[in-house]
């Protein structure tokens, strides 16, 4: 490992951490910037804690690494969205900033398409995004959500990955696997939702904006504060050098 890694990891990472990113930098072959991103953003929490169906539906072997492969929360900071953005709007940022977002779902996705289409029983259909995985040996269905998940989703997902398999899935590649993505979940709902479903996905939450960290919390005035400080004193947030008197 390049003598700059060492140090982010030394200066950026805690010491229990350490290890970890340590060798999952090594074998992703992480650039510094990637495992200081990585770092800052709590891979380490985040990896693995989607909630899946994965290990009822596929062998263990795959099962683990695909569980492995998703995250929960996913961190959509880059696109520079405020919190109620529309899922349109997520998903054309996506797009735009398709590089950091494939450094964000992790190694081995590769983009197929954006609202790709879908023929079945002479009607149309749109999967939001479709990637494969090239150490899974699958396709992966992502469908945003803009809103909290609902249960209904779930079926919404299933007939995607049904019709994947059916039309788009070789001889040589495992059966889909969906992702929903969500802008925020009910975890014991999710659960009950994946329960008796028959194709393998999960369900996670993805943040547009990332939490400021709790020393910043803590030293920041809250808008109550701000206001009453305004109120005793309006002239506090005019610039120098402006004469408000005619």
């Amino acid at each position: 490992m390049p003598w700059f890694h060492i140090v982010i990891l030394l200066t950026k990472a805690k010491p229990t951490d350490r290890e970890w990113y340590a060798v999952h930098a090594v074998a992703g072959g992480w650039s510094r910037d990637t495992l200081k991103r990585n770092i800052e953003t709590r891979l380490k929490d985040r990896q693995g804690a989607a909630i899946t169906n994965f290990a009822a539906l596929l062998p263990p072997p795959h099962s683990a690494l695909a569980q492995e492969t998703l995250k929960d929360p996913y961190n959509f900071d880059f696109l520079g969205l405020a919190d109620d953005a529309h899922k349109r709007e997520i998903e054309n940022a996506l797009i735009r900033h398709i590089t950091r977002f494939l450094l964000e779902l992790g190694t081995g996705f590769a983009f197929v398409g954006r609202q790709f289409r879908l023929e079945v029983g002479g009607d149309e259909f749109f999967i939001d995004l479709l990637f494969y995985h090239t150490r899974l040996k699958r396709y992966v269905v992502i469908e945003l959500k803009g809103s909290a998940f609902k249960p209904e989703h779930v079926g919404q997902l299933n007939f995607y990955l049904s019709a994947v398999d059916s039309q788009i899935k070789g001889e040589d590649d495992h059966p889909t696997i969906g992702l929903l993505l969500c802008k925020t979940q009910n975890r014991i709902v999710a659960e009950y939702a994946l329960r008796d479903t028959t194709k393998p996905m999960g369900i996670a939450e993805y943040q547009l904006l990332q939490s400021l960290p709790e020393p910043l919390q803590t030293n920041l005035p809250s808008i109550e504060e701000l206001e009453a400080e305004l109120a005793a004193d309006p002239l506090a947030a005019v610039p120098v050098g402006i004469n408000l008197l005619p």
